[in-house]
C-alpha cells in the first residue's frame, strides 16, 4: 500500500495518531524564531499540512494562514477546523502560491516526503520563490548518519471504543538519499497491555485486531548535505530539536530544527 493510501484510509485516525503531538507548543516556537529571526509578516503558509492542527494554533497567534497537502480526505478537516484558512490540493515539492507569504513551515519530518534529493531540490526552490524577502522556513528534520534502524516510538490511545497501538521508526540502509518511516497501526477491541509488546496477546485477541502497515519512502540526507542545498537561497540556522527554548544545534544529535532566512 502507498503512504498517499494508506493516509487516505486512515484520514479519520491521523489526529488519534498524533495525539502526544504539543501543536500549540511547536507553533509558539516557530512563531517566536519568525519573531527573532524573520521579517515578523503574518502571512504564513503550512506544507504538508495535514487536518490542519498548526494551522490552527497560527490562527490563534495572529497569522493570514494557508495549507497545502497532497491529501484530499486531510485537507476536508483542515478546512473545516480552520474555515479562516485557505487550502490548496498541492504537491510541496513543486508548489505555487498566488502572493508570497512570511513564513513556511514544514512539520513532522515532513521534508522528508520529497522522496528524493532532485524532489527535495525542488521542494527548495518551490519555498525560496514562494517567501517575502526576509521570510522564513522552519521544519524538522533526521541525518540519515544518526538513524538507529532498531529504534521505534510506540503510543497509545483509545477512540469510539476501540484501542489503537501506534509505532513508528526510521531505516536508513547505510548509503544513497533513500530512507524510510516504518509505521504500524493496531486497531483492537481489547486494552493494549503496556506492560508487553502488543504483538503478545492471545489468539482470541488477535482475530479481533485490524492491523496496518507501511513503510513510506522518503528522501535521506545528512545536515551538512542539507546545508549545501539549502544555502544559495537562505541563511541557515540550525537548532536543537527542542520546542521549549531555542539553543542551538549540538552537532551531536540525530534529530535539528532547521531555520532559513531567504537571502
Amino acid at each position: 500500500m502507498s503512504s498517499n493510501a494508506l493516509y487516505t484510509d486512515l484520514s479519520g485516525y491521523y489526529d488519534l495518531m498524533c495525539s502526544d503531538i504539543n501543536y500549540q507548543q511547536q507553533s509558539a516556537s516557530i512563531h517566536r524564531l519568525h519573531q527573532f529571526l524573520g521579517n515578523n509578516g503574518k502571512q504564513h503558509l503550512d506544507l504538508a499540512c495535514g487536518t490542519g492542527p498548526h494551522v490552527r494554533h497560527f490562527i490563534d497567534l495572529g497569522y493570514q494562514c494557508s495549507g497545502l497537502d497532497i491529501n484530499q480526505p486531510m485537507l476536508d478537516m483542515a478546512m473545516r477546523r480552520c474555515p479562516e484558512a485557505q487550502f490548496a490540493l498541492q504537491d510541496m515539492t513543486a508548489f505555487y502560491v498566488e502572493q508570497p507569504v512570511d513564513l513556511i513551515t514544514c512539520f513532522l519530518y515532513s521534508i522528508h516526503y520529497s522522496a528524493g534529493i532532485e524532489r527535495l531540490k525542488s521542494c527548495i526552490a518551490s519555498v525560496h520563490r514562494a517567501l517575502n524577502e526576509g521570510g522564513l522556513f522552519c521544519f524538522n528534520t533526521v541525518d540519515k548518519h544518526r538513524i538507529d534502524n532498531t529504534a521505534s516510538i510506540k503510543h497509545f490511545a483509545e477512540f469510539d471504543g476501540h484501542h489503537f497501538a501506534f509505532e513508528s521508526g526510521w531505516h536508513y540502509s547505510g548509503q544513497g538519499d533513500k530512507q524510510s518511516l516504518n509505521l504500524s497501526i493496531e486497531k483492537s477491541n481489547q486494552p493494549f497491555s503496556r506492560l508487553t509488546d502488543f504483538e503478545l496477546y492471545s489468539e482470541e485477541s488477535l482475530r479481533q485486531t485490524e492491523l496496518w502497515q507501511d513503510q513510506h519512502a522518503m528522501v535521506a540526507t545528512s545536515f551538512t548535505e542539507l546545508q549545501a542545498l539549502l544555502a544559495p537561497y537562505f541563511d541557515v540556522h540550525v537548532f536543537e530539536h527542542d520546542y521549549e527554548r531555542i539553543v542551538p544545534w549540538d552537532l551531536a544529535s540525530g534529530n535539528a530544527l532547521f531555520v532559513c532566512v531567504k537571502i
